[in-house]
């Protein structure tokens, strides 16, 4: 019988689609390579498997939580929709003017990226809206029929709409998106008004071509899987992880596609911090490696960092201002071309890169045997004894070592005059320090020391590489827990229903007005919490309020919380307190004499988080019993080691393994170091710590 205790969390990656369902307080999980021609094809299988597993029919599943990589993957390999753009006359280039800045000063041939829409597919309108939302030029609706009749001739698929100030006052665009829906029934319409409410013209611009650009590919993908499981019996609600930790209703993901760009590994995130909880750390490094990207994201007080905007696809060293800008709310988080897919190359340089090519479930790996010829990262672990070819995803896909060393004596070790061992530990080197760099970089970036951190590691291949990891951060604590492999797809299930409704409106704390704070605050409160009662109906909801506030004459903002009292009682002195102490926090001190003033106003709508019981942590006083040995390579020496192979599923806890060893599970495989030694904590967990 269907019952919503029965939950079925689904994560589709650029190799693998992992499926967890959750039943009676067990899981049962199950990793099926990508169906890139069609992505619900390994959903159905998945579930399949899993329900076999906890012996049920599909249609006993009561809920259904997906995230994806598709609008990610979307974007950076541009193959959207055919997407055109309605804008402002005198606006047309503002998506690729960008913000004129330079992201990296002293390159001489620095390129910038190529805006998501050419030139010629950007079309402008004669209107204007000022600063305070005024109509300084009214719309002719007889121009914007002119240009819908244009966009029809073109044979465009979706419609983007981006008029300066919109944020402020919405008119023109409905009076766009009206004549579009009109006379183009079949064409995707998005307005900046509703999908990116908030000042800055790029941003909001990008972030609404962004939507329209994904919105017919995710409506059809997001069709297709609920006739396919309507198709296996299951009928139960169908929900999407967001970009910022929650969930919402697979209706509201379908209109604004653009909030799952990072629904995958925000799920990820939530997965670590609920780890974070229950071990009581306030400072983690989560790092997800999959078989396409990697992604490192900082935990504070067991909860992610959030950003108002971030960017896909960083084409410069993991740089700012390298990407294409999307302006929603996210996990902060950086994401790079570095999984067990991912290619290895030798440069004109005479140096190996690999990524960000990956070659992804369809051929995969040369060790895959499905015709893949290019070494990739898991030919280089198989190569250096950290995979067991026979006992790859559980026994469920067998690997072929001579396929890899031939694929790495060829592509690499012929053109640096290496072995394929040696070919192959450059390969592990290169891309353990890309993602070393990319942690340093977004610790820099926010101010911390990697070194006070504890690294939470889950995904197919992050406990492969998360020892080495750690040796090259200067990390001194590990934790693997329990479904690694399937690490975002059980965070899923951990994740509340939440949105975040936000708005601009310009404000100096001089002309501060309460009445209309407390009107704006509620309206946003009333928007979230209307999302949020699409998916659940019974359960409280939770208001969250935060300002972002700036001194007048800065370029950015920082984000200011607030109790529901202070928002719903807005006070001047209140407000300046809370953004003085906010800002003493970040840089040590006020400015005096100045102005202060806030830009957007943002409210997230929230169901309470599931409550975590604390882990008594065990310190691994009973050795375990270790079985066989293999050879593996220790990056640290730079030769073989005879390691210890122990099954995960053996251990009890309080067991400590001495690094270098191996521990399998089907999901996974962990190298734990020399430098290290495992304790099996009481909640399944293995703690990864420096040796005494």
């Amino acid at each position: 019988m269907k019952t919503a205790a029965i939950r079925l969390g689904v994560d589709i990656g650029g190799t693998f689609t992992d499926v967890v369902l959750e039943k009676d307080g067990a899981q049962y999980s199950s990793k099926v390579l990508t169906t890139y021609a069609a992505p619900e094809t390994a959903i159905i299988d998945g579930m399949h498997q899993v329900c076999a597993k906890a012996g049920i029919a599909p249609g006993d599943i009561g809920q259904i939580i997906h995230g994806t990589t598709l609008a990610t993957n979307a974007l950076i390999e541009r193959r959207g929709a055919k997407t055109a753009l309605i804008t402002t006359q005198g606006f047309r280039d503002v998506i690729e003017m960008r913000t004129e800045s330079r992201f990296e000063q002293y390159d001489l041939n620095l390129t910038l990226p190529e805006p998501l829409l050419p030139r010629q597919m950007r079309f402008t309108v004669h209107e204007r809206v000022n600063a305070r939302g005024e109509v300084m030029i009214p719309l002719d609706r007889a121009e914007v029929e002119a240009v819908v009749d244009r966009i029809a001739e073109a044979g465009f698929e979706s419609v983007a709409i981006g008029l300066i100030h919109s944020y402020l006052n919405p008119a023109h665009e409905r009076m766009i998106r009206d004549v579009v829906s009109a006379r183009l029934p079949d064409v995707a319409v998005s307005i900046s008004a509703e999908v990116s409410p908030q000042m800055r013209e790029y941003e909001r611009f990008n972030t609404v071509v962004a939507n329209a650009y994904i919105k017919p590919l995710m409506a059809s993908y997001l069709g297709r899987l609920e006739e396919r499981l309507r198709g296996e019996g299951v009928d139960c609600r169908i929900f999407l992880m967001h970009s910022g930790g929650g969930i919402i209703s697979i209706r509201n993901a379908a209109e604004f596609p653009v909030r799952l760009v990072e629904s995958g590994p925000a799920g990820g995130a939530v997965f670590a911090a609920h780890i974070a909880a229950r071990y009581g750390l306030d400072k983690v490094l989560s790092f997800d490696m999959g078989g396409t990207t990697a992604k490192i994201c900082l935990i504070k007080n067991q909860t992610p960092k959030t950003s108002r905007v971030f960017e896909v696809a960083r084409t410069y060293r993991f740089k700012k201002g390298s990407g294409m800008p999307i302006s929603i709310p996210v996990i902060d988080m950086v994401e790079i071309g570095a999984g067990g897919g991912s290619l290895a190359h030798v440069d004109s340089m005479h140096q190996i890169r690999v990524g960000p090519e990956s070659a992804g479930s369809e051929p995969g790996p040369a060790c895959y045997g499905r015709d893949g010829t290019r070494p990739a990262v898991t030919d280089a672990d198989l190569v250096l004894g950290k995979l067991d070819p026979d006992n790859f995803a559980g026994g469920s896909i067998t690997l072929f070592p001579d396929s890899s060393q031939s694929a790495l004596a060829s592509h690499i070790g012929a053109k640096l005059e290496m072995d394929a061992v040696e070919a192959a530990f450059g390969v592990a080197e290169v891309v353990d320090e890309n993602m070393a760099n990319a942690a340093r970089v977004h610790a820099v970036e926010n101010g911390e020391d990697l070194s006070e951190y504890t690294m939470i590691a889950f995904g197919g291949a992050a406990p492969l590489h998360a020892g080495r990891l750690c040796e090259k951060l200067g990390v001194g604590r590990l934790i693997v827990p329990p479904g690694a492999g399937v690490g975002s797809a059980i965070g899923f299930l951990r994740a509340p229903f939440s949105f975040e409704a936000n708005r601009s409106v310009y404000m100096k704390l001089s002309d501060f007005d309460p009445d209309r704070i407390r009107s704006l605050l509620s309206e946003l409160r009333d928007e979230a919490t209307g999302f949020v009662r699409t998916c659940d109906e019974v359960s409280p909801i939770l208001a969250e309020f935060k300002v972002y506030m700036r001194y007048s004459g800065q370029g950015w903002e920082i984000p200011i919380s607030l109790t529901e009292d202070q928002a719903m009682a807005p006070d001047a002195a209140t407000f300046l307190t809370r953004f003085e102490e906010d800002y003493t926090k970040l840089f040590g001190r006020t400015v005096a004499g100045m102005d202060v003033e806030i830009t957007v106003w943002s409210v997230n709508a929230t169901t309470p988080a599931e409550q975590v019981a604390r882990v008594e942590i065990t310190s691994g006083t009973m050795a375990a019993r270790l079985g066989t040995t293999r050879q593996v390579f220790d990056a640290a020496t730079g030769g073989f080691a005879s390691a210890h192979v122990v099954e995960r599923s053996g251990l009890e806890a309080d067991h400590r393994v001495p690094g270098p060893a191996v521990m399998t599970e089907d999901e996974t495989t962990i190298i734990i170091p020399a430098s290290r030694d495992a304790i099996r904590q009481p909640d399944g967990c293995i703690d990864i710590v420096v040796k005494g």
